[in-house]
């Protein structure tokens, strides 16, 4: 049982780094492209930029126009990618961790009435092979 919280936790401190991981990024690029990018005046355009990037969506509104914020942009895709595919994963982990302790239980309780049905044979064998008083009848 010990096993499965350091589990769970794990599964879950691994989407709390993730997401935190995310946030640096994102935060990082949005000041990146604020300094490198003339189009993006303020650091909410900056952070806008970043995450359109990193998410890949790319609305247009603004978009990177120097050689340097184009070229920042393609490592802000890759990393976004990277750190969005880390949250993914982690989400998918704690689902299938879910259903992993819920198979657990049910195996856990047909052991049990395996066991008991075991030893209820065990009963009947020992009553059957226990010697019988003669009856007198032979």
């Amino acid at each position: 049982m010990k096993w499965q919280h350091r589990t769970r936790f794990i599964t879950r401190r691994g989407l709390i780094y993730s997401l935190l991981l995310c946030l640096v990024i994102l935060g990082l690029g949005g000041v990146g492209f604020w300094i490198l990018e003339p189009s993006a005046i303020t650091l909410s355009d900056g952070l806008w930029l970043a995450f359109t990037t990193a998410a890949t969506v790319g609305y247009g509104d603004i978009v990177p126009s120097t050689h340097a914020s184009r070229a920042f942009s393609v490592l802000v895709v890759l990393l976004g990618l990277a750190v969005l595919s880390l949250v993914t994963a982690s989400v998918a982990a704690m689902f299938v961790e879910t259903e992993e302790r819920q198979i657990e239980r049910d195996l856990m309780h047909e052991i049990s009435a395996l066991r008991t049905e075991v030893r209820s044979l065990h009963d009947e064998l020992r009553e059957l092979k226990a010697p019988r008083p003669h009856s007198g009848r032979d």
